[in-house]
Order: structure tokens, then C-alpha cells, then sequence
């Protein structure tokens, strides 16, 4: 991982919880059960991945599944001690040793939320190729900006690029899901079909996007997927009515608050 403006602000953040006593007073709470703490990653190193677990672990903290955290939604239950839960998103290919291995080493149950095309078909996720086209000065706008574009118009860009930017395949192949499923630790949930920013997209397709991947999911791993999260944390309620619709139990966003009853 290199050295960003955003590594710096949270090395600086992170010192000040930890020199204003900030942090001993939220784990003083999480162990008295007010709250769940919920860790999101992406396609963190091994390194990173499990200097996170070893941490929860020293002090003190259980790790929970999804099925378990809506499990005591459901049943109104207190919630346990210092509880905390991970997942992750995307489907990067390196999660396969850097997330299920881990996972696996410690016994910590990981959800994986997987986007199906880009484990389909090989090749890169789309804001790869909008990168590279921007370092290559192919297009002007940025990545952020494209995220607001209407999904129709972002893909026949993307489209476009990827047929004159060759980009090695950045998500898992559908085997090595079907592999890191057959372990104890790792289940898997939707992340849409292509990724799109679902507040872009048509009534039509944002509702096939959260149908239509769960619906992969279930064929390549011949159970039933119960959760979703949303890319880039985005939605509204006509995304919650297509998740009732399709059947899921629970969906994740990206806002940076505490699990609460």
C-alpha cells in the first residue's frame, strides 16, 4: 500500500483516538454491548488483513458472521460483547489468499460481496480502464465523475476503453469462488452484476442488477445468497423494494457509523 494524502489523515486521525482516549472509551462501549462495529474492506494485503484481526482479537473482540448480526436483529436480542463484523467488496482476485486465507488461519467469518461480470469474464473492473485512460490522457474525466454519469453512457465508454486498454483480470474466477466457499469461514453476496452506481441506472436496470447477480451467485455455488451490498454505498428506496422482491435478507451500505439496535 503506498503513502497517499489518506494514509497520512488516518495515521494522524488514529493517533489522536488513541492519545485523547477516544478509543478506550468506544471499546469501554462495544463491551458493554451498545453497538456493533462493522469493517468493510476492498482488496486490502494479507499483511493489512490480518495485523485488522490480530487487533480485534488482543483486545478482546468477537468476530460474527452477517447471518448471525441479522440473526439478532430479528430476534431483538441484546447484542453480544465487543462484537464486530467484516466483509468485503468486490471479488478482487488477491482476496482469495489475502481474505480467505486469513480467514480461515483465524476462524473469522468474512462475507464476500462479489460483482458477477467481472468474474465472468475476466479482464479488469471498469474503473481500471477509466483510470488508465485518464493517466493516458484518453479521456478528461475522472473516475468520481463518472460515477455520476447515467449507466448506459458509462458503459458504452467503458466499453469502448477496454477494447484499446488491455487490463489483466482483476476479480476471482468463478472456480476459485466455488473453492473458498466449500471452506467454514467465507460466504459469498451480491455486489450487482457490473457495478454500477444503482441510483444511475433505469427502474429496469437496477432492478436486473440485483436480481439477475444474485441469481448467478446461486448457480455457481448451488445455495442460496441472502445478502447485498451496495456499490459505492448508494441508494434509495426503489433499490430496498427490488432486495425485498429478489429475496435477500440484508443489504450494506457505506456509511461510517456503528451497528445499533
Amino acid at each position: 500500500m503506498g503513502i497517499s494524502i489518506r494514509n497520512i489523515a488516518a495515521y494522524f486521525f488514529s493517533t489522536y483516538l488513541l492519545a485523547s482516549g477516544k478509543l478506550r472509551k468506544l471499546k469501554a462501549a462495544a463491551a458493554r454491548g451498545e453497538f456493533i462495529i462493522s469493517v468493510y474492506f476492498h482488496d486490502p494485503s494479507r499483511e493489512l488483513f490480518e495485523s485488522c484481526v490480530r487487533w480485534f482479537q488482543q483486545h478482546g473482540f468477537q468476530f460474527i458472521s452477517v447471518q448471525e448480526l441479522v440473526d439478532l436483529l430479528r430476534q431483538s436480542k441484546p447484542f453480544p460483547p465487543s462484537a464486530v463484523v467484516f466483509t468485503v467488496d468486490d471479488g478482487w482476485k488477491n482476496n482469495r489468499t489475502n481474505i480467505a486465507g486469513i480467514a480461515e488461519k483465524y476462524k473469522v467469518p468474512v462475507t464476500i460481496f462479489a460483482s458477477t461480470d467481472p468474474v465472468e469474464k475476466g479482464g479488469a473492473f471498469w474503473w481500471s480502464y477509466a483510470a488508465k485512460a485518464a493517466q493516458k490522457g484518453l479521456i478528461t474525466e475522472t473516475v468520481s465523475g463518472l460515477k455520476k454519469w447515467p449507466d448506459t453512457e458509462r458503459k458504452i465508454l467503458i466499453s469502448k476503453l477496454a477494447e484499446t486498454i488491455p487490463l489483466q483480470r482483476e476479480a476471482m474466477t468463478i472456480a476459485e469462488i466455488q473453492e473458498i466457499a466449500k471452506g467454514n469461514f467465507v460466504q459469498f453476496g451480491s455486489h450487482t452484476v457490473t457495478h454500477p452506481i444503482l441510483t444511475t441506472c433505469s427502474d429496469l436496470q437496477s432492478e436486473l442488477e440485483i436480481k439477475d447477480s444474485k441469481t448467478t451467485l446461486q448457480n455457481w455455488l448451488q445455495k442460496e445468497v441472502h445478502f447485498f451490498a451496495y456499490p459505492n454505498g448508494l441508494f434509495t428506496q426503489r433499490e430496498i423494494n427490488y432486495l425485498h422482491h429478489s429475496g435477500y435478507d440484508a443489504a450494506f451500505t457505506t456509511v461510517p457509523v456503528y451497528i445499533t439496535p
